[in-house]
C-alpha cells in the first residue's frame, strides 16, 4: 500500500524523521498542520503533481494521512483524488507506529489512528490473552480457576480484619476487589476471631461472588470452621497445626497454603509440604515467604527460585503485598517489577491487601502486570510494547516541544483579586468507592452540579450563568482540572492546595 502524509511547514521535519523510507510526505502551505482544509490539502497536490488533472493520470496513492487534530468533510477531496484520506496520529511522532498497520486496519475520518490503534493493539492483546488462558495446562485447579502450569498467574485480594467488619462493609469491599480484577477473594481473620466470625465472613462472600474464597489464619479452629462453611483455600499450614488440619484436607478439593515455621527457611518449608502430602492433602501451594526490602528480599527471591527448581509441579504463592506496603513508592512500578521477578521464579498468585492509602489500585495493577508477563513469556520479549502497560505519569514517546519565541511576554500573577457579584464556588471530590466511579462536586449557593470532568462541569456551571468575572472562571477551570486529576490517579483534593 502507497502511502501519503499531509503536514505543515512546522512539523515537517518531525514527519520525515518519524516515517522513514515507509511513505511520502506533501507540504500544505500552512505552518500549522492541523490547520490543514480540503481545499488547501487539494492545492498542494496539484502544486506537487503537475498532471493530476490530467485525465490519462492516476493519482498513485491508496490512502492519505492528514494529521490527527485536523477537522473538516475531506470526502469530496478523497473522491477527486481516488483514494481514502483518514485522520493519521494525534502527534507526528506517532506515525512510525501507525504506518505499518496501513493495508491490514481500517483507518478513520473522525477517530485520530493513535486512539483507534490503541483500541485495536489493547483488544489484540486481550484476545491473546484469553487465548493463552483457554488453552493452558494447570497444575491444580481451585473451582475453575487454573494455577500454576503454563496458566496467568493470579491475584489474590486479602480483605484484612474480614472477620471484624460490617456485613455491608465486608460486601462492598469484596465486590470493589472483585471489580478491580481479582482472581481470588481472601479473608483475614482478626486475633479476636471466633468460629462464628469466619463462618458469617464466608457466607457473605458466597453471597457477593462466584470466585475461590480463602480463609486467612494459622488457629486450626478457624479453619475448621472454614472448612465446614466451605471455603476453596486454606492460608496457611505450618507445623503447629498440619497434624490438626491436613487430614481434614486429606482428599478434598480444597487447596492449602503451606509456609516454612516462624523464622525458618527452605528446609523447614520442604519439610511442611512432604509432611502434608504424607497426611494426603492433594492440592498444595507453597508460599516461600518474600522478605520485604530491607529485609533480605534477595534471599527470599532466591529462596523462591530455588523452591521451584526443586518442586516445579507446586504451585507458589508470592506475597507482594509484603513489599508494596512497606517501601514509599508509587505502587504501579513496584508492582510491574515484582511481577516481573514472579514470573522469573515460577509464581502462580500474587497476593495484596491493597490495604494503606499508597498501594490502592495495587489489585489492577497485579493484574495488568500479570497479563503483560503472559504476553511477554509467549512472545519471548521483554514486556515492553505489548498493546497494555501500566504508564500512568511517564509517557514512551515525548510530545514535539515548543520553541521559546524571540519576543515574549513574561506571565506574572496578578495581586489583585475581585469576589464575584455571583457569588463562590467550592470544589470537592466524591472518591472512587467499591469500585463504582468517583466524581467531582461543584457547590454554589444556588446549586450543587456534580461530573467527572472539568469541562463538563464548567460548560454546566457556564449555562447556569454562576460566573460573571473572567478571572473566577479561570480560577475553576484551574481548580476542577486539578480535581478531575485528582479522581484520574486516585488521589486526594483539596481547594487551592498544590496537585
Amino acid at each position: 500500500m502507497k502511502v501519503l502524509v499531509a503536514t505543515g511547514y512546522l512539523a515537517e521535519q518531525t514527519v520525515r524523521d518519524s516515517i522513514g523510507s515507509r511513505a511520502d510526505v506533501l507540504v500544505v502551505d500552512t505552518r500549522i498542520a492541523a490547520f490543514i482544509t480540503p481545499r488547501k490539502l487539494m492545492a498542494a497536490v496539484r502544486r506537487d503533481f503537475p498532471h493530476f488533472d490530467d485525465p490519462d493520470c492516476n493519482f498513485e496513492y491508496d490512502l492519505v494521512f492528514i494529521p490527527g487534530l485536523v477537522s473538516g468533510d475531506f470526502s469530496r477531496a478523497a473522491g477527486e483524488l481516488g483514494c481514502d484520506i483518514c485522520l493519521g496520529p494525534r502527534h507526528a511522532y506517532d506515525l512510525g507506529f501507525i504506518l505499518p498497520f496501513a493495508g491490514t486496519v481500517e483507518f478513520s475520518t473522525e477517530i485520530p489512528a493513535c486512539e483507534l490503534l490503541a483500541d485495536v493493539r489493547r483488544e489484540m492483546a486481550m484476545e491473546k490473552i484469553r487465548e493463552l488462558e483457554s488453552l493452558a495446562s494447570p497444575a491444580i485447579t481451585v473451582g475453575d480457576l487454573k494455577l500454576g502450569g503454563d496458566s496467568r498467574m493470579k491475584v489474590m485480594a486479602e480483605v484484612v480484619d474480614a472477620t471484624g467488619l460490617d456485613p455491608d462493609i465486608l460486601s462492598g469491599r469484596i465486590d470493589s476487589f472483585v471489580r478491580k480484577g481479582a482472581d481470588i477473594i481472601d479473608l483475614g481473620a482478626s486475633l479476636h476471631a471466633g468460629p462464628e466470625d469466619v463462618g458469617r465472613a464466608i457466607g457473605i462472600a458466597r453471597s457477593v461472588t462466584s470466585l475461590p474464597v480463602s480463609i486467612d489464619s494459622l488457629d486450626p479452629e478457624l479453619i475448621a470452621q472454614a472448612l465446614e462453611t466451605g471455603v476453596d483455600m486454606v492460608l496457611s499450614l505450618d507445623s503447629s497445626n498440619i497434624d490438626i488440619i491436613a487430614p481434614q484436607l486429606a482428599g478434598s478439593d480444597v487447596a492449602a497454603v503451606v509456609i516454612p515455621d516462624s523464622g525458618e527457611g527452605l528446609d523447614s518449608l520442604v519439610r511442611n509440604i512432604n509432611e502434608v502430602r504424607r497426611l494426603g492433602v492433594r492440592k498444595i501451594i507453597a508460599d516461600p515467604v518474600l522478605d520485604p526490602i530491607g529485609h533480605d528480599i534477595a534471599g527470599s527471591i532466591v529462596r523462591y527460585k530455588s523452591f521451584h527448581e526443586m518442586f516445579p509441579d507446586i504451585p507458589v504463592f508470592f506475597g507482594a503485598g509484603n513489599v508494596t506496603e512497606l517501601i514509599d513508592a508509587d505502587s504501579s512500578g513496584v508492582n510491574a517489577a515484582l511481577c516481573g521477578i514472579a514470573a522469573d521464579v515460577g509464581a502462580s498468585i500474587l497476593f495484596t491487601p491493597e490495604y494503606s492509602n499508597k498501594t490502592q489500585g495495587s489489585i489492577h495493577e497485579l493484574r495488568k502486570a500479570s497479563q503483560m508477563m503472559m504476553l511477554s513469556k509467549e512472545r519471548k520479549s521483554s514486556p515492553k510494547d505489548l498493546g497494555i502497560d501500566l504508564l500512568r505519569i511517564k509517557e514512551k514517546r515525548r510530545r514535539t516541544d515548543a520553541i521559546l519565541p524571540q519576543n515574549y511576554v513574561q506571565a506574572k500573577k496578578s495581586r489583585k483579586w475581585t469576589l464575584d457579584p455571583k457569588g463562590s464556588i467550592r470544589i470537592s471530590i466524591i472518591p472512587h468507592r467499591y469500585g463504582k466511579g468517583g466524581c467531582i462536586l461543584a457547590e454554589h449557593d444556588t446549586a450543587s452540579i456534580v461530573g467527572r470532568t472539568a469541562g463538563e462541569l464548567m460548560d454546566t456551571i457556564l449555562e447556569m450563568d454562576l460566573v460573571s468575572r473572567m478571572e473566577h472562571a479561570a480560577y475553576l477551570g484551574q481548580e476542577l482540572k486539578k480535581a478531575e486529576l485528582a479522581l484520574k490517579f486516585g488521589r486526594s483534593y483539596s481547594q487551592d492546595d498544590e496537585f
